[in-house]
């Protein structure tokens, strides 16, 4: 596809077959879509191609490469014969002998004839095709002009007149130009599409892969990463490319995950650890077994995530997309006002009439200048390159939306355990009551305390249940016959003899006169057996991503569902201007929805209580070790495991909106002043030649100036 009028004729097609949700980037040369059950994938293929467009990966064999299948061929191949018909319109080449033949007609017909067969062989098919499909596209313009500029020469050819009928340059120049300004565009989008491709690179490695012989001793396969298979056993020496997700079994190594994650200091990988598929051993030798493959990937679900967002309309491009459905039969009006407005009423300097073969080149400038590209190209260059530079630093946006939305945000909220805390914590005390229930029973010991927590912690995901069943774990648990977890209060079982046992916060208990300020009181039958205290630590980075927030004017709020001494203990520590406590699931909801009315919030979060708030927030955002639940429901994920690129991810939306209303203020401007300028005839004789060269030209402009986002100060 050449331009957004491409994907907007393949999105209307895919609609009125039924198809469910297109997102088409033509940028990407990629549709994505829910495919009906009634609708076949064979249809929209067939449909696709009488477009006049390739389906890839259709072919039964790799396909050969064709001659002129690419913009910088068609564009060599046309400057060949362009050259000698421009070049005899110089001052003072007449006077190089041999140069006098390029003037005869019929030379410049021969000249000129297979450009244009080049040309609309291109332009003039794309052209037919997106006129049939109800959206004309750019190469309508081109078309046009270049047909008429050669139809008018032609005719003046055949009546014995074509010394005062020559525009066969023109012709040629133009379909040149737009050759030359379609591969310069080709190159400067391929730019803005760079992270994202060194992360396509990353997931096609070769592997040593482990297999065992009849005297099961170990022998190496070198193979391809993408015929390995879940439960495959590889071996990753120092220097090379991690093939997929997989295990640590043996071995230890420092792993440089920055292509996942943009953190490029390398991590240390030990035995049962995780390795990403992309990532690169920097030094020692690890065995390791696959545990994801193909799209089950990190690396490929962040691929997947980009590609989607890439596809998504942020709604500065609404207005774009509108103008650009109708700006092609708009610049034809005009163009045909130009030629009819110019023949009838200018003049020359001497007061006469300009003639017809003047305002014929006034038309084909106004038609040639025309971008409609610039238009479409604004925002997917600035989200490519916005996304793709998110995918090189660990922030992965799920849709384009959330990068334009980071503008406005005004407010952060963070949860606590696990977002502003490591989540990483250690058992610092416990204690077993003396006598339960008042009734003067024994007090449980030790070993069956022990094991009876780990029995219910064992079930829930909460970092801290995380932290006691790791660190208590044991054979001796008891099965339940019921149990199930309580958001925001704990885990509520049921034994086989009917006894109801709790493991939960201090809201759990039907006695509150007992000592505040625990992490998990343990309670048989509502009496209560003991608690369990643990530690967290501050994330390193925290304080001073709070004070960078602080300093771009964003307030900051601590929500949580932890105790009010504990909560203010770490807001103090780090400086929040706003501290809410003791918040359920369906209070911090009720909370969120308070704020956003307030002003645009992004959510921080990691856990399953998290999940609502962070759906509900303007910008919900979660950190990569986070539940499957708080990822799903986020738009934007930190894929570094904590909060260091938080402001970055602000500031690239920010920036990134900047760079759209950039681009859409250059394309606007751009066909507002270039097309009065060709159609009043300030570009002189050579109007269609200078009109193409800056129409080429302008989407250049857009990307490169997209490309400066890669450069953009963030924080």
């Amino acid at each position: 596809m050449s331009c957004t009028n491409c994907a907007l004729s393949i999105h209307k097609y895919l609609e009125n077959q039924g198809v469910q949700e297109p997102k088409v980037s033509f940028m990407e040369g990629e549709v994505q879509f829910d495919l009906p059950f009634e609708v076949k994938k064979e249809t929209l293929i067939k449909g696709i191609t009488n477009l006049g467009y390739k389906v890839r990966g259709q072919e039964e064999a790799a396909p050969q490469k064709k001659w002129l299948d690419n913009n910088k061929d068609r564009a060599i191949f046309c400057l060949i014969f362009t050259i000698p018909l421009v070049a005899h319109m110089l001052p003072g080449i007449h006077q190089i002998p041999g140069m006098h033949v390029f003037m005869n007609p019929y030379v410049q017909l021969g000249m000129t004839l297979p450009v244009f067969i080049v040309g609309m062989g291109y332009f003039g098919k794309s052209a037919w095709n997106s006129m049939l499909n109800g959206i004309p596209n750019m190469n309508v313009l081109v078309s046009i002009g270049a047909m008429a500029s050669f139809g008018y020469s032609l005719y003046g050819t055949l009546i014995g007149k074509g010394m005062e009928f020559a525009y066969y340059e023109t012709t040629a120049t133009i379909l040149t130009l737009v050759f030359f300004g379609n591969y310069l565009e080709d190159a400067s989008i391929e730019s803005t599409q760079r992270a994202l491709k060194d992360l396509v690179k990353a997931q096609k490695v070769m592997a040593n892969m482990i297999v065992f012989d009849e005297n099961h001793k170990e022998v190496l396969f070198n193979v391809e990463s993408d015929t390995l298979k879940v439960g495959d056993l590889v071996l990753i020496n120092s220097g090379e490319t991690i093939p997929m997700d997989c295990k640590v079994l043996w071995g230890e190594a420092n792993v440089n995950e920055s292509i996942v994650t943009g953190e490029s200091v390398p991590v240390f990988r030990k035995m049962n650890d995780i390795l990403l598929g992309g990532s690169t051993i920097e030094n020692g030798t690890v065995k390791a077994y696959i545990t994801a493959v193909g799209n089950d990937t990190v690396l490929a679900n962040i691929l997947k995530m980009v590609k989607a967002a890439q596809g998504e309309k942020p709604p500065v491009q609404i207005l774009a997309d509108k103008i650009s459905a109708i700006f092609v039969p708009l610049v034809v009006s005009i163009a045909l006002a130009t030629l009819l407005g110019n023949y009838f009423f200018a003049h020359n300097t001497t007061g006469g009439s300009i003639g017809f073969g003047e305002s014929m080149l006034r038309a084909i400038a106004v038609l040639v200048i025309s971008c409609p590209c610039a238009m479409g190209l604004a925002t997917p260059a600035a989200i490519a390159v916005g996304l793709g530079r998110g995918a090189r630093n660990g922030i992965v946006f799920k849709n384009a939306k959330s990068l334009e939305t980071f503008k406005d945000i005004k407010q952060v909220v963070f949860d606590k355990t696990g977002t502003l805390t490591t989540g990483h914590f250690e058992i610092a005390n416990f204690k077993i009551n003396e006598i339960q229930n008042n009734t003067g029973q024994s007090p449980m010991n030790e070993a069956d305390f022990k094991a009876l927590v780990f029995s219910l912690e064992r079930y829930s995901n909460h970092p801290i249940a995380k932290c006691i069943s790791g660190t208590w774990k044991t054979n001796n648990a008891t099965n339940w016959s019921k149990i199930e977890e309580i958001k925001g209060l704990g885990i509520q079982a049921t034994d086989k003899e009917g006894n109801q046992y709790w493991a939960g916060s201090f809201k759990t208990l039907v006695d509150q006169n007992t000592e505040d300020g625990h992490n998990v009181y343990i309670q048989k039958n509502n009496a209560l057996i003991g608690w369990v205290d643990v530690t967290d630590q501050i994330r390193p980075e925290a304080k001073e991503v709070i004070e960078t927030l602080h300093k771009q004017g964003i307030h900051t709020i601590l929500l949580s569902g932890d105790r009010k001494e504990k909560c203010e203990a770490v807001g103090n520590a780090l400086g929040i201007q706003e501290i809410i406590s003791e918040q359920s699931p369906s209070d911090k909801l009720e909370k969120l929805d308070a704020l956003t009315a307030i002003a645009p919030t992004a959510m921080v979060g990691d856990g399953i209580n998290d999940a609502p708030a962070l759906a509900k927030a303007t910008i919900g955002i979660s950190l990569s070790n986070a539940s499957h639940i708080a990822i799903q429901s986020a738009q934007v994920i930190l894929m570094n495991q904590g909060l260091k690129n938080l402001p970055m991810s602000l500031g690239l939306g920010r920036r990134t909106y900047e760079t759209i209303k950039e681009n859409l203020g250059w394309a606007f401007s751009y066909n507002i002043i270039a097309i009065p300028v060709a159609a009043l005839g300030f570009l002189g004789t050579w109007g269609p030649t200078y009109g193409a060269l800056i129409m080429g030209l302008s989407d250049v402009v857009l990307a490169l100036n997209s490309l400066r986002l890669f450069k953009k100060k963030l924080v």
